[in-house]
């Protein structure tokens, strides 16, 4: 049987679609990136609900979201950028289980301060924006012990911690989340298809970090609630 052969043109355009799919990919991952997830979400509960901040000073709040800036993401990235040249990790992508151990390890002590900080500051803040980084400490904590076993996609565990998140407040919310909610899943859709497009993780470890974030942010938000 003959084979049908593809002419250059036919190739060419395959390959230029499948470069211009990887880079969207790519501009996705880094854009998505879970390190950003923290304060991302503390701005939006901050806009989505306003009722749990009400009575708080605008500047109290600016110093709030600027300790969780500097914590999850100054922080943690200044030390990530510190292991390659003292050789803790070969590559800022960490493509392997074993590379990302010492980084988790980092961000969970960071992660666990910032938490621990906000829970016992006195003052009303929101025990959604407790529970929120509660979960995000809970959820280090899961990946570091399911990266024993598997890589675990730390994308897709940030974007369930969305969900979840945005779960809570379409019940807790007094104004409509209905339409958040399911940007929310759109947006976790998004990342997680980036991260399959560009072979970074099996599809389990994918589904598997959805179930960690969302996981976590109920447990988080219950235990809150106590």
């Amino acid at each position: 049987m003959d084979t049908i052969q593809q002419s250059p043109t036919e190739q060419n355009g395959k390959t230029g679609q499948s470069t211009l799919i990887k880079g969207i990919a790519n501009f996705v991952s880094v854009i998505c990136h879970p390190v950003f997830m923290p304060i991302v979400m503390a701005l939006v509960i901050f806009k989505l609900y306003p009722a749990g901040f009400a009575g708080m000073e605008p500047k109290r709040a600016g110093m709030l979201f600027i300790s969780i800036g500097f914590s999850t993401i100054v922080i943690p990235l200044f030390s990530i950028l510190l292991m390659k040249p003292l050789g803790f990790i070969g590559s800022y992508k960490m493509p392997t289980a074993r590379e990302r151990t010492i980084p988790l390890m980092a961000t969970m002590i960071f992660y666990f301060w910032i938490s621990h900080v906000f829970n016992n500051i006195p003052g009303a803040i929101p025990v959604i924006l407790k529970s929120l980084l509660l979960g995000n400490f809970w959820g280090i904590v899961l990946i570091f012990l399911a990266n024993i076993f598997t890589r675990v996609s730390m994308h897709t565990a940030a974007a369930g911690g969305m969900i979840g998140t945005m779960s809570i407040l379409l019940f807790i919310s007094p104004a409509n989340m209905i339409v958040p909610f399911f940007i929310a899943i759109v947006i976790a859709g998004i990342i997680g298809s980036a991260r399959l497009i560009l072979g970074a993780h099996q599809k389990g470890d994918v589904w598997l970090g959805y179930l960690i974030g969302i996981i976590v942010q109920f447990a988080a938000y219950f235990y809150s609630n106590l």
